[in-house]
C-alpha cells in the first residue's frame, strides 16, 4: 500500500466517524472547510496552495497530505508546489524542516504514480 493510499482509508474511516456524531458544531465546521476550497476570487489550486503553506506552517502532517494530494489531483507541478512549500518554510522558520522533509517524501511518491510507464 502507498503513503497515499493509507493515509486516504484512515483519513475517510475517520471522517465517517466525525459525520456519524451528533453534533451541529462539527457538522457546520466541516461544511465551512469544504466550502472554503471551491472557486471564489480566488480559484481552488490557488486556495489549496494556501492551504498546503499553511499547514506546513502549523507543522500538521496530516494536513500537508491532503493539500499535497489536492493540488497533485489538480494537476499542479512540482516545482509551483515546491515554491508554495518554500513560502511555509521561510514563515515557519527551520522548526518546519522535519514536516518538510515528509511533504517531499509523499510528494515524491505521488510524482512517481503520476509519471508514464516505460
Amino acid at each position: 500500500m502507498t503513503q497515499r493510499q493509507d493515509f486516504e482509508a484512515m483519513r475517510d474511516r475517520l471522517n465517517r466517524r466525525l459525520t456519524e456524531i451528533d453534533n451541529r458544531v462539527i457538522k457546520r465546521f466541516l461544511s465551512v472547510d469544504a466550502q472554503t476550497y471551491t472557486k471564489g476570487a480566488l480559484d481552488t489550486p490557488t486556495k489549496e496552495l494556501i492551504g498546503l503553506t499553511a499547514s506546513l506552517v502549523l507543522r500538521c502532517d496530516d494536513c500537508v497530505r491532503y493539500h499535497l494530494n489536492r493540488v497533485h489531483d489538480l494537476g499542479l507541478r512540482a516545482e509551483a508546489i515546491h515554491e508554495a512549500l518554500s513560502i511555509g518554510l521561510v514563515v515557519g522558520g527551520s522548526i518546519v524542516i522535519p514536516h518538510l522533509r515528509r511533504a517531499i517524501d509523499y510528494l515524491d511518491e505521488l510524482e512517481q504514480d503520476r509519471a508514464p510507464a516505460p
